[in-house]
């Protein structure tokens, strides 16, 4: 780390260290409400499908069926087991991206400087924070350095306010602004004034996204209909035996088949898994939810510093007023501009972790007589104004003066004692080095011999020495990520805080398209809302853009009714990031704020992460239809076998108990959360435009879809019920042959909806290695049932010849397979 280290601090020795941690224990705030696995399996055991199985269960102990009473605490124990695995799985995976998203802190131990995880902070450590970044222990500061702190976290003050060692105390989770600070721990976890507060808001429940209401609205409204079903069903039964044993099982029975308790289950499996998955890509999601909302992005918001390019700022040439010259690198060393590089370093922090300023540092000590170590500073004006600028002002021993300020070139074009005539030269330089996509940096000197200095650094004579520029390229590849954006119908917008000249040439070297015309920060301000709106709607470049001015871009876009992802990494694109829709920080070179800020943060900073994250969050969306829709297709044909018979009266009115629905529970179960969850993205997924959010989880034309697919199953079952019991086939038969028509279709059924566009064929070209393990395991346990004598005397089926297997599987075909003909139209009407 390039942070220099005073000589009088050490912090702790290891030894120290460990002594304290084991007195204060972690920097962090327990959260009492976190699931534990009793907890998980109290709300397994809550969910009504289990308490059906338990009602169940004790029914059949109390009129003698141990058998199934057996089965239906195996039932329980399977059905437990799979949530139970399926929960604390999901929790794992979200404990793991927890500790992804755990922000590192920079500590002196043993006289070095290093970062650790930080709920190993302890008390008494010397911690080290600078500019952007948060502080996560209470402490006092020991050492500063132009430095200031934003409390609002705390005291609801958005202003700055500045720490030295004769105001020391500062809190967790407030934010450094400027400069730098080193500081002694004094209270960590819940012991520090945020932990005080803190320990309250983790009671605070997370709000549900659109999604997951919608999901919830859906399985209530059938749950309400299995009520009235199943009081319908034990008193239309209770009329016909006067039997209420019978009753009452018929009625569960039937209420088991409709709750599609599955449909939840799917719904936090997807989420939990795709965050996990990301995670292996190199991107964190804080929250599983946003994953959904990924793939319905509109519009990308980026800052180029850092996002767009890398973030390197080589130092490419110096502009010397004077002389009207421009000195290249191999020049640097030209005693002309020695003066230039010496104000440039001075104006910048003393202990720099900008890059600019770093190069400014490293180009003075290799170019110029070091004389740091004699001069402090005594006086500075942090950066500000629109556009920013910034003053140092340091002295020697022999009361010598420094006074040196940079910043944006119309900020020191404005203080500086020039001509008009100067100024439009100097603005038509300025252009030329903005074109060719270089940034620039006004440096300006002072003479202020009075102790009184002005309020405002503006106030100060300034003279101009002229402009470091620097290059920051495009990041390698780029283009490609941002073709593959535009593919996908989505449409990118430049948000920064350069120049419009540079903006717009970096933004053609990165192939951003309608990137010819630009709008500046200040100009937005004097917008009205509906000018606003249009101009977001329009513009693709915004430049000299401020912390406000993006947070209106945003907002504006949003009001627009577009769902928008905003890259950024820098402080100033904190409000901005907490505002969109999906925030996203660059994991490297972000700041702390970025990254606390965003939903998603890019470990490598690699923007074409972000483009796997859009493709991902399409997957699992349209994997988790595809899951909701199979399960309300084979839901349907459950529910009217259980009940049809009954109410037209025909010869086997319990075609199927409660044996049979569990047995079909539990291969419904790991086929829509698992295998559908495993399904790779389909053809052209990232080619089409993105779903609207407004969209309805399932609009009527796929629920109908559902539905048709489920009636028509319902009526090859009924066929094959009046074909096997018209051929004099007793209750044993036609239930063997009903139940195994329904097994053969419900595997054709999760096989044909893997797709509700490409034919099964060409699905099968996208390997799902689940897929095939959990079609064969539902055959081997549906042919165990058929011709394993204890268990299919348990089932009370009876075993099937070649030629009823046969016509089973031909009427599963038919009742499934006339959709690869629909799909198979509509993509021929498609083409056409």
């Amino acid at each position: 780390m390039s942070i220099k280290i005073p000589d009088h601090l050490k912090g702790l020795s290891d030894s120290e260290v460990k002594k304290s941690q084991q007195l204060y224990g972690d920097n962090a705030i327990k959260n009492e409400h976190k699931s534990t696995w009793f907890g998980m399996l109290f709300d397994i055991l809550k969910e009504p499908m289990t308490i059906i199985l338990i009602v169940v269960s004790v029914i059949y102990l109390l009129v003698g069926d141990f058998g199934e009473a057996a089965f239906m605490f195996v039932a329980i124990l399977a059905l437990t087991g799979i949530s139970f695995y399926q929960d604390t799985r999901n929790q794992k995976a979200l404990e793991e991206l927890e500790k992804l998203n755990e922000p590192l802190s920079s500590v002196v131990r043993n006289g070095h400087l290093i970062e650790i995880p930080t709920h190993e902070i302890t008390v008494g450590d010397l911690c080290v924070t600078e500019e952007g970044k948060m502080i996560n222990a209470d402490g006092k500061i020991v050492h500063s350095n132009d430095f200031s702190v934003n409390e609002s976290a705390l005291t609801g003050e958005s202003m700055s306010v500045f720490k030295d060692v004769e105001k020391p105390q500062i809190y967790s989770g407030t934010l450094t602004v400027s400069g730098l600070a080193f500081f002694e721990v004094t209270a960590i976890g819940s012991q520090t004034e945020l932990g005080k507060i803190g320990t309250s808001i983790l009671s605070i429940k997370e709000e549900k996204s659109p999604l997951q209401l919608q999901i919830e609205k859906f399985v209530k409204g059938m749950a309400i209909i299995g009520i009235v079903v199943f009081l319908l069903v034990c008193l239309v039964n209770y009329i016909q035996t006067k039997d209420i044993i019978s009753s009452l099982l018929s009625g569960l029975t039937l209420a088991m088949s409709i709750l599609p308790e599955e449909i939840p289950v799917a719904f936090t499996t997807f989420m939990a898994l795709g965050s996990w998955k990301l995670m292996r890509e190199g991107i964190i999601v804080k929250k599983s939810s946003v994953v959904e909302t990924l793939g319905s992005t509109t519009v990308i918001c980026s800052d180029k510093t850092g996002t767009i390019t890398e973030n390197s700022m080589q130092l490419k040439a110096i502009y010397d007023f004077k002389t009207d010259a421009i000195f290249e690198e191999n020049q640097f060393h030209n005693k002309t501009i020695s003066e230039l590089i010496e104000y440039a370093m001075w104006s910048s922090e003393p202990v720099p972790f900008d890059p600019m300023e770093k190069t400014l540092h490293h180009v003075y000590e290799t170019t110029q007589n070091d004389v740091r170590a004699n001069y402090q500073m005594f006086h500075e004006y942090p950066l500000s104004g629109k556009p920013p600028m910034m003053t140092h002002c340091f002295k020697n021993n022999e009361n010598q003066q420094i006074i040196a300020a940079k910043g944006a070139p119309e900020a020191i074009l404005q203080v500086s004692n020039l001509s008009d005539q100067q100024k439009e030269h100097l603005r038509n330089v300025i252009r030329d080095f903005g074109i060719k996509g270089f940034r620039l940096l006004g440096v300006a000197k002072s003479t202020f011999n009075s102790n009184y200095f002005p309020k405002h650094q503006q106030d100060l004579p300034f003279e101009l020495l002229g402009f470091v520029v620097f290059y920051d390229p495009p990041k390698k590849g780029i283009n490609e990520v941002f073709e593959k954006i535009y593919n996908a119908g989505i449409k990118v917008k430049v948000i920064t805080g350069d120049n419009p000249e540079t903006t717009m040439s970096i933004a053609n070297q990165a192939g951003i398209i309608h990137a010819e015309d630009c709008i500046t920060g200040s100009e937005i301000t004097q917008l009205s809302e509906k000018e606003l709106l249009k101009v977001a709607n329009e513009k693709v470049l915004f430049a000299r853009m401020f912390p406000e001015a993006k947070l209106a871009v945003v907002k504006a876009l949003k009001e627009d009714g577009e769902v928008v992802a905003m890259l950024g990494d820098g402080v100033n694109d904190g409000p901005a990031l907490k505002a969109a829709h999906i925030g996203v920080a660059m994991g490297e070179k972000g700041t702390e704020i970025a990254k606390q800020a965003a939903q998603l943060i890019l470990t490598n900073d690699d923007l074409g992460k972000l483009v796997v994250g859009i493709a991902a969050g399409r997957r699992i969306y349209t994997n988790l239809k595809k899951a909701v829709q199979y399960i309300i297709s084979i839901h349907i044909p459950i529910i009217l076998i259980v009940s049809l018979p009954l109410f037209l009266g025909w010869a086997f009115p319990q075609i199927f108990t409660p044996v049979h629905v569990i047995f079909l529970e539990l291969v419904m179960g790991p086929t829509c959360s698992i295998v559908y969850e495993n399904e790779p993205l389909e053809k052209n997924s990232m080619n089409e435009k993105p779903r609207p959010m407004t969209e309805t989880f399932l609009n009527w034309k796929e629920l109908s879809t559902s539905i048709i697919q489920g009636i028509i199953i319902t009526l090859g079952l009924l066929f094959v019920y009046q074909y096997t019991y018209q051929l004099g086939g007793n209750e044993e038969k036609t239930r063997a042959m009903v139940f195994t028509t329904l097994i053969f279709s419900n595997v054709w059924l999760s096989l044909t909806n893997r797709s509700f566009y490409y034919s099964l064929w060409s699905s099968f070209k996208n390997k799902n290695n689940l897929m095939v393990g959990v079609t064969i395991l539902t055959l081997l346990m549906l042919f165990a049932i058929l011709y394993i004598k204890p268990i299919s005397l348990f089932f009370k089926v009876s075993s099937l010849n070649l030629k009823e297997l046969g016509i089973a599987m031909l009427v599963a075909m038919l009742s499934v397979l006339w959709f690869e003909v629909y799909k198979w139209i509509k993509l021929r009407r498609k083409i056409q």
